[in-house]
């Protein structure tokens, strides 16, 4: 799949340089969703897992190389982007920023790297990915094609993706892990603020053991 994808843009690029279009011509591949294959839930996508919310995002901005940047990007960086890549002013009030001018920049292993991710129709869920961590809730007695959010939510799911980066083990409720599970929900119900949500209440989970 991804020797097509780039194949295929490949052709699309020499197609906008053929037409002398390649110079003024900004291109972004990239998709909605991932896809899980009902490995993970009864449907395709929709969780927090890696192979739902990962994907691909290609882009061609004329006059720009280098490497892309090394933060976790979100699709909610695109649209201010391609207003920065056709030379437009980015509203103050728009969400996301421009990964551009970061396009090169030495790797920064920032505490605060991290991607807010919003899961409808097969629950009411909302997640924080981080570089080394998945951080998921649920709001179990929500309706996930009738209820936009939640004002309580429970922890559903926690990988130490360093340790387990094929998430098998869902950490979310060992006690070893209490300090960590706290961390990412106080991360978390602050970027749902910031996206315009009402603070949730976030019920830890316990396992035994």
């Amino acid at each position: 799949m991804v020797k097509r994808v780039d194949e295929a843009f490949g052709r699309l690029l020499d197609a906008l340089t053929s037409l002398g279009l390649r110079d003024n011509t900004v291109v972004a591949y990239t998709s909605d969703h991932g896809c899980h294959f009902k490995t993970r839930n009864g449907e395709y996508k929709r969780s927090a897992h890696d192979a739902s919310i990962r994907v691909p995002l290609v882009l061609s901005v004329p006059g720009r190389t280098g490497p892309a940047p090394r933060r976790l990007v979100s699709l909610i960086d695109l649209p201010p982007t391609l207003l920065d890549a056709a030379g437009l002013p980015v509203p103050a009030q728009m969400q996301g920023r421009s990964i551009l001018a970061e396009a090169g920049e030495p790797d920064d292993d920032d505490h605060d790297d991290d991607v807010f991710v919003q899961i409808s129709e097969s629950q009411v869920g909302r997640a924080l990915r981080t570089r080394r961590w998945t951080y998921a809730v649920v709001a179990r007695d929500a309706d996930g094609w009738d209820d936009p959010g939640a004002s309580e939510y429970g922890e559903d799911l926690l990988y130490d993706l360093d340790a387990d980066p094929h998430e098998l083990t869902n950490l979310a409720g060992r006690p070893e892990y209490a300090d960590v599970a706290a961390d990412l929900r106080r991360r978390l119900i602050a970027r749902m603020v910031a996206a315009g949500e009402p603070a949730p209440v976030i019920s830890p989970v316990t396992v035994d053991r």
